[in-house]
């Protein structure tokens, strides 16, 4: 919870003043019984209409303040819950940003977005009935005894019993539910990662058929949820009967104790029904008392899943100097780099070594996981070496500043992803100024202005999310496009000609090398012909070089490469 109060900055004035307002309303509100208590035995004792009549208006002008008072409590603790929910939401969301690839896939992009949404929803929740509740709950309770004690202490016994046996109610449930709410949050994570699953390969899921079976594993993770929230519910359910059967009971012990008292002249009418009054004041304190402790337990699971995440340290974290681009030394040098995922497991690169110079262009090719990706990653520090370094001319990517390091890096994923806007709004991530000349030029390069072009708005066409609205070979040429609007002196290419026919292919790799001369360029593809006039080919089978050099040197050294290129070929 400590890590939360930094985010009520600028809302500690609502935070005190909300519970102020609310003591003032129970403070009214204790005063209603006494004014019962006159009515009953001077204004009707004594059929004085006049005097009921003084202590009616007594009792509307106590309830128009008691409910200015409610409502000014309810607009402080509605800025301070609201005011303090989207900052800590922002703020859970700019350091979810922060954290390295590692983390995200250990945590899970599922139960991240829970995290964001649902639990930060929940403590905000929970922190405007603290601000309502948790001063005036105890206050009516213990003023409402106090002065019960004042009009009859021995008729006190009895809810001087009846209090405590709440009390441990409430403790023990309590006890029991707090851990339960963090476990199913857990379970919300789970649908919310079988929902994205589903909604993400709808496709995929409707072409093999799949509707009902995604539908019955859906509805066993719901069914899980469901059945652990009941078990909790019930559970919580027993507070608010439990607790007014004790104090129901309580006041029928009142009610036939206190007639007795009244009968012996210990007591008047109107003391009883005050007395009564502030009985039935506890019972509802008790109540809504339990009400918080429930909402707070669930605030209180929620503030530790969301604290957790900002205890999150990020693994990769800048240097301190600033890249600058230097024409006499290597652009990109590979010394014996060793890399190792964090979840375990055998490393997924072994001593890999390699030097580029400037406008160089580097081809990488092997099988299915053999670590060609996790080579890219290594470059813009999305992961960091485990041995060996990784240099950008002639100095240790992680002596730089992230963002001068990735400011000079174009990458191209594997998976094309682009977001719901304009054409131009997508491109444009690679540089927020860039005109449209440069967008347009950009386009040309990465063979996709002949499908803009086309188009009733061109650049201005819109983009559906996730880029559905487009084909595979679309999507890929945006996202060339994008990384070439940013100007990169290192241009990542991961994979992402896969979906380009080879016509296609041919004219791109053509453009980036007449127009593209001087950006060094990393090519990954599965196919030989993609790489084979690169400069240097890098061949990587299980995490090793087993080949590197030009396409004939390594069609007459390199088994491997030589297996891939001639099973294409036929």
């Amino acid at each position: 919870m400590k890590r939360l109060l930094p985010y009520m900055k600028g809302y500690w004035k609502e935070c005190i003043l909300g519970p102020v307002f609310k003591l003032l309303e129970a403070i009214f509100e204790l005063i209603v019984p006494l004014v019962t208590a006159k009515m009953i035995d001077v204004g009707i004792a004594n059929h004085d209409a006049g005097y009921i009549w003084r202590m009616g208006g007594v009792m509307i002008l106590l309830a128009a303040c008691g409910l200015g008072f409610a409502l000014t409590c309810q607009y402080f603790a509605s800025k301070c819950a609201y005011g303090f929910g989207t900052a800590l939401r922002s703020a859970l969301y700019r350091h979810v940003n922060t954290l390295s690839h590692s983390a995200v896939d250990r945590i899970g992009t599922a139960s991240l977005i829970t995290r964001i949404t649902s639990d930060t929803n929940t403590v905000q929740s929970g922190l405007n009935m603290m601000i309502r509740l948790a001063t005036r709950c105890p206050f009516l309770i213990i003023g409402a005894a106090v002065m019960a004690m004042r009009i009859d202490l021995k008729l006190s016994i009895v809810f001087l019993i009846a209090i405590p046996v709440i009390g441990v109610l409430l403790y023990s449930v309590t006890r029991w539910t707090i851990p339960r709410y963090g476990e199913n949050q857990g379970k919300l994570d789970n649908i919310a990662r079988h929902t994205r699953e589903n909604l993400d390969g709808v496709r995929v899921i409707r072409a093999f058929s799949r509707q009902e079976e995604e539908i019955d594993s859906y509805r066993e993770d719901c069914n899980v949820f469901a059945k652990r929230s009941v078990a909790v519910g019930r559970v919580g359910a027993i507070l608010n009967p439990a607790s007014f059967l004790i104090m129901n009971l309580g006041i029928v012990a009142v009610l036939w104790f206190g007639g007795v008292r009244v009968d012996t002249g210990h007591l008047t009418q109107g003391e009883l029904t005050a007395f009564v009054n502030y009985m039935t004041q506890i019972s509802l304190s008790m109540v809504r008392m339990a009400e918080l402790l429930i909402s707070f337990n669930k605030a209180a699971a929620s503030a530790k899943r969301v604290s957790d995440i900002l205890a999150e340290e990020p693994d990769i974290v800048g240097g301190d100097q600033k890249l600058t681009v230097k024409p006499d030394v290597p652009v990109l040098a590979f010394d014996h780099v060793a890399f190792a995922y964090p979840s375990g497991g055998e490393p997924a690169l072994h001593d890999i070594s390699f030097t580029l110079q400037a406008g160089e262009t580097l081809g990488i090719i092997g099988g299915t996981g053999s670590g060609k990706s996790t080579i890219a990653g290594l470059i813009p520090r999305f992961y960091d070496a485990t041995e060996g370094t990784v240099q950008l001319y002639g100095k240790d990517v992680r002596s730089y500043t992230l963002d001068s390091l990735r400011k000079i890096i174009g990458i191209v994923p594997q998976k094309a992803s682009l977001v719901s806007g304009t054409i131009a709004e997508n491109l444009r991530w690679g540089d927020a100024s860039a005109a449209d000349t440069e967008l347009e030029n950009a386009c040309r390069i990465a063979q996709a202005w002949e499908f803009i072009s086309q188009t009733p708005k061109g650049l201005d066409t819109q983009v559906t999310q996730g880029g559905r609205s487009l084909s595979g070979g679309q999507k890929q040429r945006l996202t060339i496009a994008r990384a070439l609007v940013g100007h990169p002196q290192v241009l990542i290419l991961d994979d992402s000609m896969s979906a380009l026919d080879y016509a296609t292919d041919l004219a791109l790799r053509r453009e980036l090398a007449s127009k593209m001369s001087d950006v060094t360029k990393i090519v990954i593809s599965q196919r030989a012909t993609s790489i084979q006039h690169a400069d240097h080919i890098l061949v990587v089978d299980d995490g090793r070089c087993v080949g590197y050099g030009k396409h004939e040197e390594l069609l007459e050294q390199c088994p491997v490469y030589a297996e891939i290129y001639h099973t294409q070929m036929q």
